[in-house]
């Protein structure tokens, strides 16, 4: 009789606790699906957070950086990758592991979005203290004093050789001028190159304005500086010339903007009215022939 009583005792208990929850286990389970919702609760959060991370990305590469014409930030940079094929592999083999492992994986994408975000808040305030000196700097006047905008031969863009009479780039603008005219530094800098020559280019002067901007003037008769001198915006920097390659006295004038030439004409903008900036890019786009 004992021995019955045992064996239908277990067989009532393996029944219960198989086909029925015990008041703890229903705890449990309350508190399993509690952080079921939280967790996703929690998921949704970390989506409307990326949105605005997202929404400070693109202020900050739209306009603060368009401001101080700085570089976005790449988005290789932005979202690089977290490491480790196994940096995850603690959060599976359960039950809701897809859940916890993408959410997770939005954390640290988010952390190391936010953590890239304050470095580049860092570098836009530091632009933003040496606003002052980058538009002292800017090559933001004509390196030749000239009232009439005919006097510029030939424009940035497509043009004839002089030469060889072929269809060629040309990187700058030429301000033809008589021999000896001043030539005006555009904006503060250091005097990076002075080459004579009588190839090419000939005379030869490149200022490095910093903020990854450089100005060169090429077929200069004679220069008013050496390499190293600090340079002020407005200051006589040399004479044109008709040395190199060159077909009638003239100034060859480049803006390198991160090593490549860009259009010059849109930094004249503390030389030139409105109307005037019209006529100029008017003028740009008819053919014409360069002078080197």
């Amino acid at each position: 009789m004992l021995a019955s009583g045992l064996f239908f005792s277990a067989v009532v208990v393996g029944l219960a606790y198989t086909f029925f929850e015990s008041p703890k286990e229903k705890i449990l389970q309350r508190e399993l699906e509690q952080v079921k919702l939280q967790y996703s609760i929690l998921h949704d959060r970390v989506n409307q957070l990326e949105m605005v991370a997202q929404d400070l990305e693109e202020r900050d590469d739209d306009i603060y950086r368009v401001i101080f014409e700085a570089e976005p930030v790449s988005d290789n940079l932005r979202r690089g990758g977290m490491g480790g094929v196994d940096r995850y592999a603690r959060l599976e083999g359960y039950k809701n592991s897809d859940l916890l492992i993408e959410t997770t994986k939005k954390v640290d994408n988010l952390a190391h979005r936010l953590y890239v975000q304050s470095k580049s808040f860092d570098e836009v305030f530091n632009m933003a203290k040496n606003k002052e000196k980058m538009l002292a700097a800017l090559p933001a006047i004509q390196p030749v004093s000239n009232k009439n905008l005919k006097r510029i031969s030939s424009y940035y863009g497509y043009r004839t050789d002089p030469f060889y009479k072929v269809r060629k780039f040309h990187e700058g603008i030429d301000f033809s001028a008589p021999l000896g005219t001043p030539i005006y530094a555009p904006g503060d800098g250091e005097v990076k190159q002075v080459k004579n020559s009588h190839r090419g280019y000939g005379n030869r002067l490149v200022i490095d304005h910093g903020f990854s901007y450089e100005t060169v003037y090429a077929h200069m008769k004679s220069f008013g500086v050496k390499k190293g001198d600090e340079i002020k915006r407005g200051q006589i920097i040399g004479y044109v010339g008709n040395t190199g390659k060159s077909t009638a006295p003239h100034l060859h004038y480049e803006v390198r903007k991160n090593g490549r030439a860009v259009n010059p004409i849109y930094y004249f903008f503390n030389d030139i009215t409105p109307e005037q900036f019209e006529k100029m890019i008017e003028l740009s786009k008819r053919p014409s022939q360069s002078m080197d």
